[in-house]
């Protein structure tokens, strides 16, 4: 039987995971072994609890490290600094994402350049940055896209054509990192509700699309990245659809 590796030594960045799934993806690289590097852009607070949180469980495993990522000249900077830190990257996990409605008629520039910019281009920038790292020591990247980018959400066009660029970046720097680096996706469906207003009756008709007929958790997302990083050693490219079977369609 093959050994599954550990992430005992491994170091992971986690953009935007001070909260939501992005925190709950840091806490289980955490658990599984891994020294995990907490990105965040404004929720300086959160990320500070949960760095205290996880080093209290193992000291000195998590760091906070703050960025704009719509500013990709700092992003090299971000890598050195964590690369700084433990010495090398192990685990970019891009989680970080805008998202909002862009109905056709008032799109604007700024929400092309927001949604695309946090959702596309600084994943590529990123990943670009920490390839030498990574390549260097065999580590992997986890890209979270959406089933959006597969099945147009209404009024969402900006948003899901950058996911669907998320989608294509991830099998193109799959190979382009090949053989040294893993590249795959995680797509969520109905896991956590968006932030603001959306009626109940909105949530009732997405549940019905859902097999499963249930929301799901972030630790349905985080679990299926820690299978991504450690146990699938020899999967690449690919793009893992936790949504309750919502993608199958009917």
């Amino acid at each position: 039987m093959t050994n599954i590796p550990s992430l005992d030594g491994r170091t992971a960045l986690v953009t935007g995971a001070a909260r939501r799934v992005g925190a709950e993806i840091a806490t289980q690289l955490h658990a599984a072994g891994a020294d995990v590097g907490i990105h965040y852009r404004n929720s300086a607070q959160d990320a500070m609890n949960l760095v205290a949180r996880l080093n209290a469980l193992r000291p000195d495993s998590a760091a906070a490290f703050q960025a704009d990522l719509l500013d990709i000249e700092s992003l090299p900077a971000l890598i050195g600094e964590l690369v700084g830190w433990r010495g090398g990257l192990d685990i970019l996990v891009n989680n970080a994402s805008t998202f909002y409605p862009t109905p056709l008629g008032e799109i604007t520039g700024s929400h092309w350049d927001d949604l695309v910019g946090s959702n596309l281009k600084a994943p590529l920038f990123l990943a670009q940055a920490a390839a030498a790292s990574l390549r260097e020591r065999r580590g992997s990247i986890v890209n979270i896209v959406d089933i959006h980018a597969q099945r147009p959400l209404r009024n969402h066009l900006v948003y899901g054509s950058a996911k669907a660029g998320l989608a294509m970046l991830t099998r193109g720097l799959a190979k382009e990192l090949a053989p040294d680096v893993r590249v795959n996706g995680v797509s969520p469906g109905a896991i956590l509700w968006p932030e603001g207003d959306m009626s109940e009756g909105t949530k009732a008709s997405i549940l019905d699309e859902v097999p499963l007929a249930r929301a799901g958790d972030p630790g349905d997302i985080a679990g299926c990245v820690v299978y991504l990083v450690r146990d699938a050693t020899y999967v690449t490219g690919q793009i893992v659809a936790v949504d309750g079977g919502r993608s199958i369609g009917w």
